[in-house]
């Protein structure tokens, strides 16, 4: 019963650490496209930010 019960924590570990990977990996992707984003702004406000 000792050994069902380690295998069920582990597997459970496991998917919270590849939940932690993913969300990481995701949250970098956001920033990245953040920061692109607003360099392109800084370089070319006036066609991003067009006045209406």
């Amino acid at each position: 019963m000792k050994i069902l019960a380690f295998a069920l924590v582990c597997l459970g570990l496991q998917g919270c650490t590849v939940v932690a990977v993913a969300d990481a990996a995701a949250s970098t992707v956001v920033y990245g496209v953040k920061t692109a984003v607003n360099v392109v702004d800084a370089i070319t406000p006036d066609i991003v930010n067009k006045k209406k």
